[in-house]
């Protein structure tokens, strides 16, 4: 509760946080062609969002901001300076790629996590933080994948998102 009033709204903090190193680090000459994998990841998390609108696997907690433009803050300005930094800094040899993915998909992990025990983030309907570290640990590489063959990540991605939603049991009543 004391860290609520320290941190005024985490998503905020966290996205100016990303926003500023993809200003230093990002490879903003060449924005263009990470472009296309800024709009896959931002409408991915709208589709998901949208699927899940009344069944929610996750959700953010913002005091500041109302569930709507909180997840449109996220979306819309987090994740494409998150694939800004992702791609720009891609690596070539094949080690390299594995723990550059591992990396990024433990801190994403770990934001996560620490969002939640700060109370800005809950998990819902069985998902959990380790839910969110595999997912993640398939969603670094597609997005790499995306980046490379674009028709192949939109494939791989509609599969993983059908089985999530059966696994998880995602009602269809809540897809309509």
């Amino acid at each position: 509760m004391i860290f609520k009033l320290i941190i005024t709204d985490y998503q905020i903090i966290v996205t100016v946080l990303i926003v500023l190193a993809a200003w230093k680090w990002g490879d903003w000459k060449h924005w263009k062609l990470y472009y296309p994998t800024m709009l896959f990841f931002a409408l991915g998390d709208f589709a998901a969002h949208l699927v899940t609108f009344n069944y929610p696997l996750w959700s953010y907690e913002s005091p500041l901001l109302k569930k709507t433009f909180s997840d449109l803050l996220i979306a819309s300005v987090f994740f494409p300076a998150t694939i800004l930094l992702y791609l720009t800094h891609f690596p070539k040899k094949p080690l390299s790629k594995t723990i550059y993915v591992i990396i990024w998909a433990v801190s994403y992990t770990l934001v996560e996590e620490l969002a939640g025990l700060l109370g800005f983030f809950s998990h819902d309907n069985g998902w959990s933080i380790w839910w969110t570290l595999l997912f993640n640990s398939l969603m670094f590489p597609i997005f790499r994948i995306h980046f490379k063959k674009p028709l192949l990540a939109l494939f791989v991605s509609f599969i993983l998102a059908v089985a999530l939603m059966l696994y998880f049991k995602v009602p269809w009543s809540a897809v309509s």
